[in-house]
């Protein structure tokens, strides 16, 4: 969901109750499950399912809030992570499983293995065999195993030897029933089933796409990244060359783990542009590129799609491609590009070591660049992508992460300007993959560097400019907006009062449009060092042309709390920054002083 642990607890706490509805016993409702329980975002090097050495603050502080938030909004389920903290695999650590979740935090729901997990404890290296993993995952409080079979097998002569008790498989038991019960499966096992002369004659009839609904969700996540000379909206009576490897892609379009969906039934750029444009313009199509000219990549792509090949190349030599888009740009007024990663790049276990976009799409991005005519590069890719060379390169930018069955559509109402974006970014784009990790809410330093100001001795990288190339929470628009000096209601906080921050935002484009406002702050002096800033709150504003609006957020000292040495959640005080922006970095600051 992104790098900001604040922002993430939020979209957990949504997405519980959306899931969960007013209760789990409901026909239409699900049980939410929190996965992958815990710290499964910070394996060494990026790289899916290895391990995690962090200290228990960097836990408390960063990576556990969003699945505490999940548990607190009422998750019912919580599935084991794969990895191992601090040398002990998640699948057999008490302590994260009784001691944090069940004690700490009060989950009374059911815990779930990830898939195979209980029998990976022997690669682990912490059981020497199936009868030892079982036990080792019963005993730290593992309910249900999902996949192996060393329950039903080991369990029975675990209880037998008395290497196991009675209530270790009791309580396990217990959940189970419990999240069945609380699912209102004892009252009516086939409550979610229904009847058989109600089933759809066909589960995938366009009826039952909710397309309107994805089309919508998915132009609200696009991110404007660039647009210079207001290149962006296309003008409909436009020729248009539209090139790329993504241009037509349905399944990539659709992105990974797309569960049931049907790239028959899923919009590629292509369509969604000619359904715009109709008799006003034209569209010239050329493929371009194929998305990477590395044979082991592609074979590795289509390694486990068993029915058809993933990613399936276009036998023309890279230069014909090339080629024919470079005519096709020649014969339009702008060129769009539809360039990043194929849906299986951005896959779990594709873990990659380079964030550049594929040689053979630069080369075409290149020689599109030649052509002097404005290229416009629509992104799709599932991970921030080192672009350097591309956004200079490019006339605008749109980030369309991989946008659903419905994504062609959503971006090309963006393209040509018949929904205004207003998506930002939840992740740092970095300049180079050198810059990783980066995130915007990094500890102070010592020796920080100043933009701006000499680098010696300071912590910089002096073979490129210190920094992201696109900061959290950036996004363009359209339109443009700007805020009005920030008012605090006082200078100074106590432990039970609210202090006021407010700006007063104003539309001052030529057309309507959304933007988000963020609220960050700035603990300046500490028991322990701080982060530069931490995002606290946010709103999404829609305003008309010219029109303004005051937003206010309110602070109060919860809002200041953090986890100390002694992982007391407690704020501290002292002065504090709050910073108001329209991203992380282009922010106003005042400051106040906590009594």
């Amino acid at each position: 969901f992104g790098e900001d642990t604040y922002l993430v607890s939020r979209i957990s706490e949504v997405m519980v109750k959306a899931f969960q509805g007013p209760s789990p016993a409901q026909a239409d409702s699900i049980m939410a499950s929190v996965k992958h329980f815990a710290l499964y975002g910070a394996v060494e090097g990026g790289r899916d399912y290895n391990v995690v050495d962090m200290s228990p603050v960097k836990m408390y502080q960063d990576y556990l809030p969003p699945y505490h938030a999940a548990v607190k909004a009422g998750a019912g389920g919580v599935m084991v992570a794969l990895n191992s903290i601090n040398g002990v695999p998640a699948t057999a650590n008490t302590w994260l499983m009784n001691d944090l979740l069940r004690k700490e935090w009060g989950f009374k729901g059911l815990t779930v293995s990830d898939h195979g997990a209980i029998f990976e404890l022997i690669k682990h290296g912490v059981a020497k065999d199936g009868r030892e993993a079982a036990k080792l995952a019963i005993k730290a409080g593992i309910d249900m195993s999902m996949n192996d079979q060393l329950y039903g097998k080991e369990l029975p002569g675990l209880l037998k030897s008395g290497e196991i008790e009675q209530k270790d498989i009791d309580n396990a038991v217990r959940e189970v029933l419990g999240a069945k019960y609380d699912m209102g499966l004892f009252a009516d096992p086939y409550l979610r089933i229904g009847k058989a002369e109600d089933d759809p004659a066909d589960t995938y009839a366009e009826s039952r796409l909710h397309r309107s609904e994805a089309r919508d969700v998915a132009r609200r996540s696009l991110v404007l990244l660039k647009n210079q000379n207001d290149t962006l909206p296309l003008k409909k009576s436009a020729t248009i060359a539209l090139v790329g490897p993504l241009a037509k892609a349905p399944i990539d379009m659709m992105g990974s783990w797309a569960a049931a969906g049907k790239p028959a039934q899923s919009v590629t750029l292509l369509d969604g542009m000619n359904a715009v444009i109709g008799e006003q313009g034209k569209v010239i199509y050329a493929r371009g590129a194929n998305i990477t000219s590395d044979k082991a990549v592609v074979d590795y792509l289509n390694f486990l799609n068993f029915d058809a090949p993933e990613v399936v190349d276009d036998p023309r030599s890279a230069q014909v491609l090339i080629d024919e888009a470079v005519k096709a740009a020649k014969n339009a007024d702008v060129v769009v590009a539809a360039v990043g990663e194929s849906r299986g790049m951005s896959h779990e276990s594709s873990s990659r070591t380079d964030l550049n976009i594929p040689q053979s799409q630069r080369d075409l991005i290149t020689a599109l660049k030649a052509t002097g005519k404005p290229l416009v590069l629509v992104l799709m890719n599932g991970r921030p992508l080192s672009i350097l060379e591309e956004s200079q390169q490019a006339d605008a930018i749109l980030e369309t992460w991989f946008a659903g069955t419905e994504g062609g559509n959503a971006i090309a109402d963006v393209l040509f300007g018949d929904y205004n974006p207003s998506g930002k970014l939840p992740i740092t784009f970095p300049r180079s993959v050198g810059q990783i990790p980066t995130y915007y809410n990094h500890l102070t330093i010592g020796r920080p560097f100043t933009p701006g100001k000499p680098g010696n001795y300071t912590s910089q990288y002096f073979d490129d400019t210190t920094g992201p190339l696109y900061p959290f929470g950036y996004g363009l628009s359209y339109t443009r907006f700007s805020l009005s000096d920030m008012a605090l209601s006082s200078t100074t906080l106590n432990k039970t009062g609210k202090l006021d921050a407010s700006v007063t935002l104003k539309n001052t484009g030529k057309v309507d449009g959304e933007t988000v406002v963020q609220l960050y702050i700035q603990d300046v002096a500490g028991s322990m060092i701080r982060p530069i800033k931490e995002l606290k709150n946010f709103q999404k504003i829609l305003l008309k042309a010219g029109e303004s609006k005051v937003v206010h957020f309110s602070i109060t000292e919860d809002d200041l709390k953090f986890y100390n040495a002694q992982l007391k959640f407690a704020a501290e005080p002292g002065q504090f920054n709050v910073q108001i922006g329209l991203d992380s970095q282009d922010v106003q600051q005042q400051s106040f002083e906590l009594l």
